[in-house]
């Protein structure tokens, strides 16, 4: 060490080497104590976000539900204007014995009903003479026809119905096998 001279230097002066050390680690917990405060501040602006985000699903969920519950609250009470003419057709004073006047009021009460579904977005799927899609119905059974093409629905058994585009029955069909052989 005595071939640098400014090593001998550094030597001679007492307390000079250490001022810089103690400069340089004030420098470094100047940064560290920088560096400290951002990561503070960003774990603060995180769970923030969090606690936002959290808000935000929880109030999503409650208009969807709040939504659903308005839309459900709306149909009901349409579907109540049936349940009056259901009561209006059984009590006594509208009593009949003609088998046509019970007839007339039962399809005019399943007329009204048909009419609210429909307004709702409810429509039927009946697919006579279509061809088979195991999206849309269900096969119960296959038959030979002379009328149907094969793979064809030849006799639907009960209507599907869906929604917009959400399927909620599916029909029960027969398939046409084909020609008898």
């Amino acid at each position: 060490m005595a071939d640098n001279p400014e090593h001998e230097s550094l030597e001679a002066q007492p307390g000079v080497a250490s001022e810089d050390a103690m400069e340089t680690a004030g420098q470094a917990g100047g940064v560290y104590d920088k560096l400290s405060a951002e990561l503070q501040e960003a774990k603060d602006k995180h769970l923030r976000l969090l606690a936002e985000w959290d808000n935000y699903r929880r109030r999503t969920v409650k208009e969807n539900f709040d939504l659903v519950a308005s839309a459900n609250a709306k149909l009901l009470g349409k579907l109540t204007d049936v349940l009056d003419d259901f009561n209006l057709a059984f009590d006594p004073k509208h009593k009949s014995d003609k088998l046509e006047d019970v007839e007339k009021g039962m399809r005019l009460i399943y007329n009204k009903f048909k009419n609210i579904l429909s307004e709702e977005g409810l429509t039927e799927i009946d697919p006579v003479g279509a061809e088979f899609d195991p999206n849309l119905h269900d096969a119960l059974m296959q038959q030979p026809s002379d009328k149907v093409p094969e793979n064809h629905v030849s006799q639907v058994l009960m209507k599907g119905y869906k929604a917009k585009d959400k399927i909620l029955k599916h029909a029960k069909v027969i398939v046409s096998t084909g020609k008898a052989s």
